[in-house]
């Protein structure tokens, strides 16, 4: 009669199945974060440009105030372009490393799990 070694079916179906399903909840949770930081700053600059706009406007008492605020106007949408462009591409930056991330993981688990059943064939 054969006996089951369970300490050993447990090690196995945790290197299988749990072991990389908490590497890609990991990898995941740190995309997460990262990306909700990035929104937070880009949130919180975008409110901090809006309400110096509105008190520079508030500050406008004659012709020549309102004509200098319109001029500022430009560099302010010039500005807020580039921080948009900037804030485009850190996102697309923090998505294609998780992609790279977790297509690395999956190949390393692909591997892993071939090697186990390589391993179960030859001692079956």
């Amino acid at each position: 009669m054969r006996t089951f070694n369970t300490n050993e079916m447990t090690q196995q179906f945790d290197n299988l199945f749990m072991a990389p399903a908490r590497a890609y909840m990991t990898l995941s949770i740190d995309y997460s974060e990262k990306l909700l930081k990035a929104q937070l700053d880009a949130n919180k600059a975008y409110v901090d440009t809006g309400i110096a706009q509105v008190r520079q406007l508030m500050s406008v008492k004659d012709a020549d105030g309102l004509r200098s605020y319109m001029e500022s106007q430009q560099k302010v949408a010039k500005d807020l372009a580039e921080r948009v462009k900037g804030d485009a591409d850190k996102v697309v930056s923090l998505q294609q490393d998780f992609l790279q991330k977790s297509q690395k993981l999956t190949e390393e688990n692909v591997k892993q799990a071939q090697a186990a059943a390589s391993k179960m064939s030859k001692s079956a």
